[in-house]
């Protein structure tokens, strides 16, 4: 399983259309796990953060990428981080 955070705040909406990229992404990599992260709770991710959202980060490597992104950016940067064999 892909495991992965969606970084971003409550009625956000950016993190919205982030969140319908991920949905179209999961048609091509069934292998997506996505876990929704509310930054809002923390001073430290509002710092880092903040002017970045939404930001999608692969949890066992870390790499992260930030908005703006469409479907195919995000499936070039799932290959990069986690490739599938053809």
């Amino acid at each position: 399983m892909l495991e992965l955070t969606l970084l971003g705040t409550e009625g956000c909406h950016l993190c919205e259309l982030a969140q319908q990229v991920l949905i179209q992404c999961s048609v091509y990599r069934t292998d997506l796990s996505v876990y929704l992260e509310d930054i809002g709770e923390s001073e430290v991710d509002i710092e880092r953060y903040g002017v970045r959202i939404p930001v999608l980060r692969h949890d066992q490597s870390g790499a992260e990428l930030d908005w703006p992104f469409d479907v195919s950016t995000c499936l070039e940067w799932l290959q990069a981080v986690a490739p599938v064999n053809p």
